[in-house]
This record gives C-alpha cells, sequence and structure tokens, in this order.
C-alpha cells in the first residue's frame, strides 16, 4: 500500500549549486560531511524529499543537528556550512542580534579590573 506522504513527494528537487537531486543521488548515509553534502540534505529536505525525521534517521544526526544545518545554510548559504567559518558566521548573527543597553546617566565605560 502506497501511503499518501509518498504520492505527495516530489521525484526530485533543485540542490544548492542547481542540480537535480534524488533519494538515489542523496549522499550515502556513511559519508564524509562536507558543506556541499550538508546542503544537499537540507535541500533535500526543504523541497520535501525528505522528511526531518528521515534524514536525521538515515544520516544518524539529532535534530539540534540538523537545524543548525538549515540555520546555516539560511543565513550564509554553502558558506555558512564550511567547519572553517562556523565560528566566524555564529559570531556575527549572534553580536547582530543582540542590542547593547547602556545604563542611563553613564557616559564612561565600566572598569573591568
Amino acid at each position: 500500500m502506497i501511503e499518501l506522504e509518498e504520492l505527495s513527494r516530489p521525484a526530485c528537487v533543485i540542490g544548492p549549486v542547481g542540480e537535480p537531486l534524488t533519494l538515489e543521488t542523496l549522499p550515502p548515509q556513511n559519508t564524509r560531511w562536507v558543506a556541499r553534502r550538508k546542503a544537499e540534505v537540507v535541500a533535500a529536505v526543504d523541497g520535501g524529499l525528505l522528511t526531518i525525521a528521515e534524514a536525521c534517521e538515515r544520516y544518524l544526526l539529532t535534530a539540534e543537528e540538523f537545524s543548525s544545518w538549515q540555520r546555516d545554510v539560511g543565513r550564509s548559504g554553502l558558506k555558512g556550512l564550511h567547519v572553517s567559518r562556523i565560528q566566524f558566521y555564529r559570531q556575527k548573527y549572534e553580536s547582530a542580534g543582540r542590542a547593547v543597553a547602556k545604563p542611563a546617566g553613564r557616559n564612561r565605560p565600566l572598569r573591568t579590573d
């Protein structure tokens, strides 16, 4: 019996660099994770080829790990997934989200001795 979810699932989606992705062309389960492969899995989930639960089960990921990939791709594209740049992009977006309020009536910085 074919489930309704399988009927509404696309046969392929467009990957992070414009190539078609199918279930057969997704990274293998025992893959070495590089930015492009992470982005392919994110594109597969975003396009409906896989559910988050299926991706996590297939690749032995936690939901938090996958959601961090999704967030990083959404914010910075493929560059956001490069291991060497993760800290840079996280700091960039965390500092942009924090508004530092100055205490009223204080014109000089606090001493940190």
